[in-house]
């Protein structure tokens, strides 16, 4: 690691207060060694990785990294703060921050070096000792590993006495666990109670930090419990598979990933606990506790119990929540795991009905069914055929969504019960509030029966034959006979309500939609509201207040990347390179409906961007209720123009978000820079002497 950090890389007085500023003021140091090459750009890849999962761990240490094709060789900075920052961890802030950069095609070697020293944060000796160093040269000697902290040849020697044998080398430590009795004195004939031995797999997004960081975290706390364990690192530098004899002879599996686990149907029909790659850093002595427990009570995976017939697919839902999450975030995954399976048939229904009324008139809707009557030759049949075959995607809409909803909390013995009832909500007109309830109770149901024990006899037939005939004959007789009916009547209830709103109470709901739209960009709030316009529209007859609604969402949907474009081209000093770049993209993007076109420009910059953002969306929302436009089709951005009701105003209504969304981020973001400025000819930094060695001024936007 002697070329990856040196003393310009180390500050031990990091006076950052936020865990931006800490990346910036390390970052710096880089930039001014020539290991970075755009210093704006690299921090925004450092926000994206942050934004999908915060890099404070227990214990004080923050370790914001990612690989960006801004950076030039591997390379780590070290900070330590005085103050703490808050870098996400759950007992506070951090004193200790690591910086990792690693290029965008760092090779094997480098990556198994920054591996190395992820497992070392799990040393208290190596953290203890950064806190107590007081010379950047002797910090940065400590993190490559030149002069060994105080304690460490007493766990070097540890680690090589039993370590690699108990933890590292499971099959060792179980020959001479078997060999053991033969020396000495002459035991009993019995032979001892083997170890409990697990199986597990960590991986990050990154592959970088957390995924060896889990690893050395099991692997030491398997130690203390007197259990054998063997890790697959799923990492940036590829992994090895695990011997599929080491998989067989284990009692359990811990799968500790926030990304898919490659190849995870090895683990089949063994008691697995699947969390999250934080959780095994932070209480890894929990999960071998759980997996155990699940040892003992005989649960093993799904797909497992039924043998080999098949394999356990991969959910939106995997976990169903991980350990100590609330029942309202388990609640939130199990919901998109429905929505995201049916917005494709939102999509393609909506936009073939749309196509239909395009070429054959709003009237298309009485045509004879083309399998009755088709010319070849003339437009009116297919506008019908389009709209008929929309029509029949319209009507898997329901009945997917509760078909998922229930995959989402029981994997594939939900589907079952989830189409069956999302079908009988379509019958008993209970409508998308049917196919919610629909869902939530098939996947309820079969969680039930699968707490049942049974014989092992039998566990053979049951995803196949047990579990879809009791869970479906419940969810039927729940929906045709209880629920059913009741929900019908809400469901009429909110449309009579939809239908009544006008004035100032449609430009409210307009306002409050846009600003939905535009909070998450594409997330869970992003996706309640889209949703809630699709189930307008999702009927052969929609009212005028669903398809207003529906123009309003859509219109505040394309503002974020429209205005991210706009402003990258009216002030393009104030982004960086890869942010110039993006926006030219954003303006595909934007125009054709994609929310998510914004989100690289949210993710290097939330404070500024999404504010804005959401200003922009709901002036656009409600300027497009105020103007009455209407929208068939549920997507398509511009390209569905012909179809909209007072076109020119709608886009009126989208060029005045986008308009203000693009003057608060540009703003926001000049004023952001003046502040810098400011800093950077700070006075009490006029003294050449004063400046910490090897620091880099900041750099503007």
């Amino acid at each position: 690691m002697s070329d990856m950090t040196g003393a310009d890389l180390v500050d031990l007085d990091l006076s950052a207060d936020t865990k931006e500023a800490a990346a910036r003021a390390l970052a710096e140091r880089m930039a001014a060694q020539g290991r970075v090459t755009d210093l704006e750009g690299f921090l925004a890849d450092v926000a994206a990785r942050e934004a999908q999962l915060p890099t404070g761990l227990d214990g004080g240490i923050g370790i914001p990294h990612c690989r960006s094709e801004h950076v030039t060789a591997p390379t780590l900075a070290f900070g330590r703060s005085a103050r703490g920052i808050d870098f996400g961890a759950a007992d506070g802030p951090a004193d200790l921050v690591f910086l990792i950069a690693a290029p965008a095609g760092a090779d094997d070697a480098h990556l198994t070096i920054l591996s190395s020293l992820a497992r070392q944060l799990m040393n208290a000796e190596f953290t203890d000792a950064l806190r107590a160093v007081a010379d950047p040269a002797r910090a940065a000697a400590l993190i490559r590993g030149e002069e060994p902290a105080a304690g460490d040849e007493d766990s070097a020697e540890r680690a090589s006495a039993d370590g690699e044998d108990s933890v590292v080398a499971p099959a060792a430590a179980s020959a001479v666990a078997a060999t053991a009795p033969a020396t000495g004195e002459p035991q009993p004939s019995a032979a001892p109670e083997p170890p409990f031995r697990i199986v597990a797999v960590t991986s990050c997004p990154t592959g970088i930090a957390h995924t060896y960081m889990a690893a050395e975290s099991l692997e030491n706390a398997a130690r203390e419990a007197g259990v054998e364990i063997v890790v697959e690192t799923q990492g940036s530098a590829g992994f090895e598979r695990l011997d599929p004899e080491v998989i067989a002879a284990a009692d359990g599996v811990i799968l500790a990933h926030d990304v898919p686990v490659r190849e995870k149907d090895r683990f089949a029909g063994k008691p697995t606990v699947d969390t999250g790659v934080k959780a095994a850093v932070n209480r890894p002595g929990e999960l071998i506790g759980e997996v155990r427990a699940k040892a003992a009570r005989g649960e093993a995976t799904a797909g497992g119990a039924a043998g080999s017939a098949g394999t356990a697919a991969a959910t939106p839902v995997e976990r169903g929540g991980e350990p100590g999450e609330g029942y309202g975030t388990r609640l939130r995954k199990w919901l998109m795991s429905g929505v995201s399976y049916m917005v494709p048939f939102v999509a393609a229904g909506g936009l073939l009905i749309a196509l239909g009324f395009a070429i054959g008139g709003y009237e298309i809707d009485k045509a004879p069914s083309v399998t009755d009557h088709f010319a070849w030759a003339q437009a009116d049949s297919w506008a019908a055929l389009f709209f008929q075959i929309g029509g029949v995607a319209f009507a898997f809409l329901v009945p997917v969504l509760a078909g998922y909803i229930a995959y989402g909390m029981a994997d594939r013995p939900g589907l079952v019960p989830g189409f069956v009832g999302g079908s009988i909500a379509l019958t008993v007109n209970a409508g998308f509030l049917g196919g919610l309830a629909a869902g939530l109770i098939s996947g309820a149901v079969v969680l039930a029966v699968q707490r049942v024990r049974i014989p092992k006899a039998l566990r053979g037939i049951m995803p196949v034959v047990v579990i879809p005939l009791i869970s479906a004959a419940v969810v039927g007789f729940l929906m045709f006979v209880v629920i059913g009916k009741p929900i019908a009547s809400a469901q009429e209830a909110m449309t009579d309500w939809l239908d009544g709103l006008s004035g100032a109470n449609a430009v409210l709901l307009g306002a409050l939609l846009g600003l939905m739209m535009c909070f998450d960009l594409g997330g869970p709030v992003n996706k309640v509201a889209y949703t809630f316009a699709t189930a307008g529209i999702a009927v052969s007859d929609p009212s005028d207040s669903a398809m207003k609604i529906m123009a309003a969402v859509m219109a505040a949907g394309m503002v974020p990347p429209l205005a991210m474009a706009l402003a990258t081209t009216v002030r393009a000093r104030l982004f960086n390179a890869a942010e110039r770049e993006n926006g030219k993209a954003a303006w595909v993007l934007g125009a054709s409906f994609i929310s998510e076109g914004a989100i690289p420009f949210a993710a290097a910059d939330p404070l500024r961007v999404i504010p804005s953002s959401m200003v922009g969306g709901a002036v656009t929302g409600a300027l497009s209720m105020a103007f009455d436009a209407t929208l068939r089709a549920p997507h398509g951005g511009i390209f569905v123009v012909p179809l909209i009701g007072n076109p020119l105003l709608y886009l009126v209504a989208v060029a005045a978000g986008v308009c203000v969304t693009t003057a608060l981020v540009v703003v926001l973001k000049g004023l952001r820079k003046q502040a810098r400025d400011s800093v950077t000819r700070d006075p009490g930094d006029a003294d050449p002497s004063t400046r910490t060695p090897g620091a880099k001024q900041p750099v503007s936007a």
